[in-house]
């Protein structure tokens, strides 16, 4: 009767494990899946940076070469910093009112 009844607790027990097992597996297969799509998503966020960095470089090139262009041409030009001038929001109503 002991023995029958030990046995039992641990076939129970072996139960709860093999449960346990097979939870932990879907968890890591759940996770695999994240993993790859967090991945996918990185390498497309790098793909795009790469791009836009070369974007950026033509432009910059290209505004090298019209201010070289300009200065040739010796047509006046103003080069405003944006950086160093705020946001001024301007009321225009009571011009429009005119």
């Amino acid at each position: 009767m002991v023995k029958r009844w030990l046995c039992k607790d641990l076939y129970d027990e072996i139960e709860r494990l093999e449960r346990s097992i097979i939870e932990l597996e879907e968890q890591i297969v759940e996770l695999r899946m994240q993993l790859n799509m967090k991945v996918d998503e990185a390498n497309r966020l790098a793909i795009e940076n790469t791009s836009l960095r070369h974007k950026v470089e033509i432009m910059e090139r290209r505004e090298k070469r019209l201010k070289e262009l300009l200065a040739k041409l010796k047509v006046p030009l103003v080069v405003v910093d944006e950086e160093q001038f705020e946001d001024v929001d301007v009321d225009l109503e009571a011009d429009l009112k005119d």
